[in-house]
C-alpha cells in the first residue's frame, strides 16, 4: 500500500499543473500564485505571469497583490521589463536590479520569477 501510495505521488508530481503553467501562442505562461504562497513583499504575496516562448521570456507580468500602489508602480515600470528578451538559463543567474524605495517588493517579485522559471524548466515540453 505505501508502495502504492509513493508511486501515485511520484506520478503527479512529475506533471504539471495547469493552473500553474499552460501552453499560449506557441509558447507557456507560468503563474507563480501558488509556487509562492510563502514569498511576501511589504503587505502580502506578489504573483507575476511569465510568458516564455522559445526558451526566451518575452514579458513578466504582475498579477493583482497588496503592495503599496504608488511604490509597486515603479516595480512595474522598472523592474518587470528587465527580464524581457533574456534566455531562461540566463535569466535565472541574473541579479536584475531593484527600485529604490520597494526593496521588499523587488526581493518578492525576484523570487517569484525564479521559481516560475525553475518550474518551467522543470516541466516544459522539449
Amino acid at each position: 500500500m505505501i508502495l502504492a501510495f509513493g508511486m501515485v505521488a511520484m506520478m503527479t508530481s512529475c506533471k504539471p499543473d495547469a493552473d500553474i503553467m499552460q501552453k499560449a501562442d506557441g509558447g507557456y505562461v507560468v503563474n507563480t500564485t501558488k509556487l509562492s504562497e510563502d514569498v511576501y513583499g511589504y503587505e502580502w504575496t506578489t504573483p507575476v505571469k511569465i510568458y516564455i516562448t522559445d526558451n526566451k521570456i518575452t514579458k513578466v507580468e504582475a498579477l493583482p497583490n497588496h503592495e503599496t500602489p504608488r511604490y509597486f508602480a515603479r516595480v512595474k515600470t522598472h523592474l518587470l521589463p528587465q527580464w524581457n528578451g533574456m534566455d531562461v538559463s540566463k535569466a535565472l543567474k541574473t541579479d536584475v536590479d531593484g527600485v529604490t524605495g520597494a526593496t521588499y517588493s523587488c526581493k518578492a517579485v525576484k523570487e517569484n520569477v525564479r521559481l516560475g522559471l525553475e518550474y518551467y524548466k522543470k516541466h516544459r515540453k522539449h
